[in-house]
């Protein structure tokens, strides 16, 4: 075997190997998530008919006026955000919501939860955090177990409001409805819960903004070029520099920085892409609270 194809074979199994430890993180998030959500369903929300904001407060707001079983309500009513996310994220992540949606409801049909209190402030503030805990562990596994922000995506690239506006808004249509058909306070806690579902996803994606600018610093950024831009369909931009003095010590040699911007639901993706390349590249991760002008949109992949 020469040493070109002993290069190739040892490359492949590290491919291998990378996508079977982000296999093994991700069922590890979405089955966390699954179960958080579920236990603040189970043991806060839905026992004290309390709402909370996104698809998840249409589906308690549902719950709540026909006594409609949450377990077929969660899964019917985020199959249309299942669709959107196929034709605008990608095939993979719209098949992993998929199933992280059926799971949640196969817990909420079958697994029981002890009522944990009755205090409504309580209910409120923990059921708020284990629901954004589940959301957000969740979309740590590549997948998301409410639809609202694929929808916001979605909107957002359609017309002029961003992720933000289009969120605010829907959160605005489902309390006002919760106040009108229901009671105030019921729509007061419900706003409360959802701030505090926010803020916890927040906490456990580290950060909601919508875009996320990447730099990578690579002796192979050629091949990471590519890769974002056949793979991930993401536009890319290449900035000349020139290496300084790192942990092999002091090295002059020029190559390109790559520059691109996601969506953070891409991010894990694109780490296991450039992972897959260069291990060892030099990542640098902002975040993007809007953006205006460019080549926002996706393009078509052109590979799987």
């Amino acid at each position: 075997m020469s040493t070109r194809q002993r290069w190739h074979q040892l490359t492949a199994l590290r491919i291998q190997r990378i996508d079977k430890e982000r296999a093994v993180k991700d069922a590890f998030f979405i089955s966390g998530g699954v179960l958080a959500a579920g236990f603040g369903l189970k043991a806060f929300l839905l026992p004290n008919k309390f709402l909370d904001g996104g698809v998840m407060g249409i589906s308690l707001l549902v719950n709540v006026l026909t006594d409609i079983s949450l377990a077929y309500l969660v899964f019917l009513i985020n199959i249309p955000f299942v669709i959107i996310a196929y034709t605008q994220v990608s095939r993979k992540f719209a098949g992993r919501t998929l199933l992280a949606i059926f799971l949640l409801s196969v817990v909420l049909r079958f697994l029981e939860f002890p009522i944990i209190t009755s205090d409504k402030l309580l209910i409120s503030f923990f059921g708020g955090f284990f629901l954004g805990l589940g959301i957000g562990l969740s979309i740590r596994g590549g997948s998301v177990i409410d639809g609202t922000e694929v929808l916001a995506i979605f909107t957002s690239r359609k017309t002029t409001l961003t992720v933000g506006d289009v969120i605010l808004f829907f959160n605005i249509i489902i309390f006002s409805v919760a106040a009108y058909i229901i009671n105030i306070e019921t729509a007061l806690y419900a706003i409360l819960t959802y701030l505090v579902a926010s803020k916890t996803v927040d906490f456990v994606v580290h950060g909601i903004e919508e875009y996320t600018s990447v730099m990578i610093i690579s002796q192979r950024s050629d091949e990471i070029k590519r890769a974002i831009i056949k793979r991930m369909g993401r536009g890319v931009t290449v900035i000349p520099g020139r290496g300084g003095y790192g942990k092999t010590g002091l090295h002059e040699r020029e190559y390109d920085i790559i520059y691109t911007v996601i969506t953070r639901l891409e991010l894990q993706k694109l780490k296991t892409e450039v992972a897959k390349i260069d291990e060892n590249a030099f990542m640098v991760e902002t975040s993007v609270n809007d953006i205006k002008g460019g080549m926002i949109k996706k393009r078509p992949l052109q590979e799987d």
